[in-house]
């Protein structure tokens, strides 16, 4: 494997990161065998899309990529369909806590082999979550700095777009993170920010939230303090369900605010908007009947609108909620069923 960190954000348990290996792995496409003496299938392997449209690196061994393989074997090609809806399409690559350099020199060499760009997210702000289920984080200021130095060195002259730390700045406006870690947490990401930036090809987008959360007008000084001005733009609907049009608005009245920065949007589940039944405070975990979105390009017809990501994993779940597992493992219910309700 690449690296094998499944850390989702969201009140969700975070897995254990290992160490990454190299990127001179042979890919594991479904029409080789599947690793343990199985037989080989006709399916073909799978491939990364058209560069001129959507440059980001398709990873081989994917969550997705391996349900292809195991239903290929098993001969069920109405649900390997559906999953290659998900396994063709670049996902992105959530950054660990151990063995940071080695995942992101991994990643990032992996994609430069296939001509293609690495899709990174750092995710490891001390304090993280607002003390919910996915809290934790670098032990303290010295040591997410260290982590996002080891990032930058592994990323090297390689080309990599990074979503940098979902929530985090939205969670100061929220004021569920404590008033005492405030300035630290400003200081951190700008810092964050300048030193990726030292990588020659590294694009770097602060997150800022979703369009079903704060205004801009509560947004636009807390990312100015962060540092926007250095960064490249702003991410936004990391790991949720907004619309894309819905996204884009949000965006677009955030951007003027922010130096005219442009920005990039998760569509990764957003096929049919936000989940509204139910317990509003479960929501945003496992919700029944969402879609995947618009798949990701960069041909967005918009300006200012960087490109279309999918930033959360299709497929992984988001807490053991609604009957899935653990945040950020393999649900095959769920990713079957974001796939059957794509348009």
């Amino acid at each position: 494997m690449y690296g094998s960190y499944s850390g989702r954000r969201r009140k969700g348990v975070l897995a254990t990161a290992v160490g990454a290996v190299g990127a001179a792995l042979l890919l594991a496409g479904c029409s080789s065998s599947d690793g343990d003496g199985g037989e080989e299938t006709n399916r073909p392997p799978v491939k990364q899309q058209p560069k001129g449209s959507d440059p980001y690196w398709v990873n081989p061994e994917g969550n997705a990529a391996k349900q292809v393989a195991t239903y290929a074997k098993e001969g069920d090609d109405e649900k390997a369909d559906l999953i290659t809806k998900i396994a063709e399409q670049p996902t992105a690559e959530w950054i660990g806590p151990e063995n940071a350099e080695a995942q992101a020199k991994g990643y990032t060499e992996a994609a430069e082999k296939a001509d293609r760009d690495a899709l990174l997210v750092l995710y490891n702000i001390p304090h993280r979550d607002c003390g919910q289920f996915s809290k934790g984080g670098a032990a303290d200021g010295n040591a997410y700095r260290a982590w996002v130095d080891e990032i930058a060195k592994g990323i090297g002259d390689r080309p990599a777009t990074v979503i940098l730390e979902p929530d985090a700045v939205l969670h100061l406006v929220q004021n569920c993170t404590p008033e005492e870690f405030h300035e630290e947490r400003y200081d951190l990401l700008k810092g964050a920010i300048k030193r990726l930036k030292q990588q020659p090809k590294a694009k770097v987008y602060l997150d800022a939230g979703n369009a079903g959360w704060k205004t801009p007008d509560a947004l636009f000084e807390p990312l100015q303090w962060a540092g926007i001005a250095d960064a490249d733009g702003f991410s936004v609907n990391v790991s949720n369900f907004q619309t894309t049009e819905a996204s884009k608005e949000f965006g677009k009245k955030l951007s003027p605010k922010v130096g005219n920065k442009p920005f990039v949007i998760d569509t990764s589940r957003n096929g049919n908007g936000p989940y509204t039944e139910g317990d509003p405070e479960e929501n945003w975990c496992n919700p029944p009947g969402r879609a995947l979105g618009e798949k990701p390009t960069t041909k967005t017809g918009d300006p200012l609108v960087d490109a279309f990501l999918w930033i959360k994993r299709p497929g992984e779940s988001d807490g053991d909620c609604k009957g899935g597992p653990k945040a950020g493992e393999w649900y095959e219910e769920y990713a079957l069923e974001l796939a059957r309700n794509a348009k």
